[in-house]
């Protein structure tokens, strides 16, 4: 499985929190490095955008050698970084599993306002899961969901952007954590108990790459992210402070 996505130096989220669930599923992680940032519990201090040339080249060396069986893409910050990847995904015969970053766990903005047009257009088309919370819901279609009965509504506006199916995230939400997984015919309706643990750093990325390590070992749609959300409900449960801030999710907690 590849990810295309953003460093993490501080280890949560990102190229390594994508790289951790992997190995947790048993799929054989590659990576193709869009950005560098300077990160830890506290925030994003830096962040520098890798050249297109070399997005591309990360990209080519790995697909037309090894081969990939479902790609994720993460922080992509630039318009231009959107258009290369989307561009490079239009070749690629595997599912795509799009997690539209917008904002870090801390409200650090991620993703250019001249690149939402991108995403929109050329980026959720190519995906074959485009996983937004409500946060990157309300960039991306300017729907605002205040509760459940709004992630419908939410995934209707993402849908319409071309991604086959469309999973809503309602962790923000006030309750337990429903999320809505949907192609616009069935719906999923995915419940878990919320935990009273504020360690949550690297919670996005980590489900969009379980979601797309299942679909790498050949699970449908509905299995894979079924999957997913049992996996990273138990990472938030167990996740742990590291630093003086919002400490990670713990991608072993199957093997403690």
């Amino acid at each position: 499985m590849l990810t295309v996505a953003g460093s993490d130096s501080g280890g949560g989220a990102g190229i390594q929190a994508d790289l951790k669930t992997m190995l947790a599923f048993g799929v054989h992680g590659m990576s193709v490095l869009t950005a560098v940032t300077a990160q830890n519990s506290l925030g994003v201090h830096g962040a520098w955008e890798l050249p297109v040339e070399a997005v591309r080249a990360q990209y080519r060396a790995v697909v037309d050698d090894i081969g990939v069986q479902a790609v994720k893409t993460g922080m992509l910050s630039s318009a231009e970084l959107v258009a290369a990847v989307a561009e490079l995904l239009a070749g690629t015969d595997a599912p795509v599993v799009v997690d539209p970053v917008g904002v870090s766990k801390h409200g650090d903005p991620l993703l250019a306002a001249s690149a939402l047009d991108g995403v929109r257009t050329r980026l959720l088309p190519a995906a074959t899961v485009a996983t937004p919370n409500l946060d990157e819901v309300a960039q991306l279609t300017g729907v605002q969901v205040e509760d459940e009965t709004g992630l419908r509504r939410a995934a209707g506006a993402v849908l319409e952007f071309g991604p086959r199916w469309a999973l809503i995230k309602g962790g923000h939400l006030p309750g337990d954590a429903v999320d809505l997984l949907t192609d616009g015919a069935e719906e999923h309706w995915l419940r878990a108990p919320r935990h009273d643990n504020r360690h949550t750093h690297g919670t996005g990325c980590t489900y969009a790459s379980a979601i797309a390590s299942g679909l790498a070992r050949g699970q449908c749609v509905v299995e894979a992210v079924r999957a997913a959300k049992e996996y990273v409900t138990g990472a938030i449960a167990h996740g742990f402070p590291l630093g003086a801030g919002i400490g990670p999710v713990d991608h072993g907690w199957r093997f403690s």
